[in-house]
């Protein structure tokens, strides 16, 4: 009788905590989001982003027809066809060249997270001894690549966006402003997932960025 007991209670346990185990697992899928559902959230933090903070967006044709200028009185921001809204704050020193391919591009920035509503850890703003540092590639009917360096002549260069996201790609969204502006630029931007870090597009996350300081190096 005393093993049919142990018997029968081992079962009885074994069957709740299958029970559990199975209930766990339908609340974890219950929980999570498809990829188009992260999608249509990433869509709604970045229309109430731009309410909130009262963004007049408009278009590349309009963009152009402005002579490649936002109006910062009117908190113009340009929405380019890879869906990155920007404003161009500052085109840089006049006088300077175009930004160009090969060129070794050094930016001071400060990363919002639009869905947390805080800024990152990645910001770089106010910490003298980080300097994000770059590579930029652009050619014809190419997508424009950049590559942040980790070393310079053997130094250790301490980028905080390879620091906190592990990854040596500029975000594609950061590109963008570079057929537009000069050293010393500063621009905004409100970057897309599909356009973002390797967090960013993995965990479908828009950020704003604002890039205060856009400089050939």
């Amino acid at each position: 009788m005393l093993y049919l007991y142990q018997n029968n209670m081992r079962k009885i346990i074994s069957l709740l905590l299958l029970s559990l185990t199975c209930g766990l697992a339908f609340q974890a899928c219950s929980d999570s989001k498809t990829y188009a559902e992260m999608l249509e959230e990433e869509k709604r933090a970045i229309n109430k982003f731009i309410k909130d903070n009262n963004i007049k967006v408009i278009t590349a044709s309009e963009f152009g027809e402005n002579g490649n200028k936002t109006n910062v009185d009117k908190n113009e921001y340009v929405q380019l066809s890879n869906g990155v809204y920007m404003q161009i704050v500052d085109y840089g020193k006049p006088d300077a060249d175009s930004i160009r391919s090969r060129d070794i591009i050094t930016v001071r920035f400060m990363e919002y997270d639009i869905l947390e509503g805080d800024t990152t850890a990645a910001s770089n703003y106010y910490i003298a001894d980080y300097l994000d540092v770059f590579d930029y590639t652009a050619s014809k009917n190419v997508e424009p690549y950049g590559q942040f360096r980790t070393t310079e002549n053997g130094v250790e260069i301490l980028s905080r966006l390879v620091a906190v996201y592990g990854t040596t790609q500029v975000p594609q969204g950061w590109l963008a402003p570079l057929p537009f502006v000069k050293t010393y630029a500063h621009v905004k931007l409100i970057v897309p997932s599909k356009t973002g870090h390797s967090t960013a597009m993995q965990y479908v996350y828009p950020f704003y960025y604002d890039l205060r300081r856009i400089t050939v190096w």
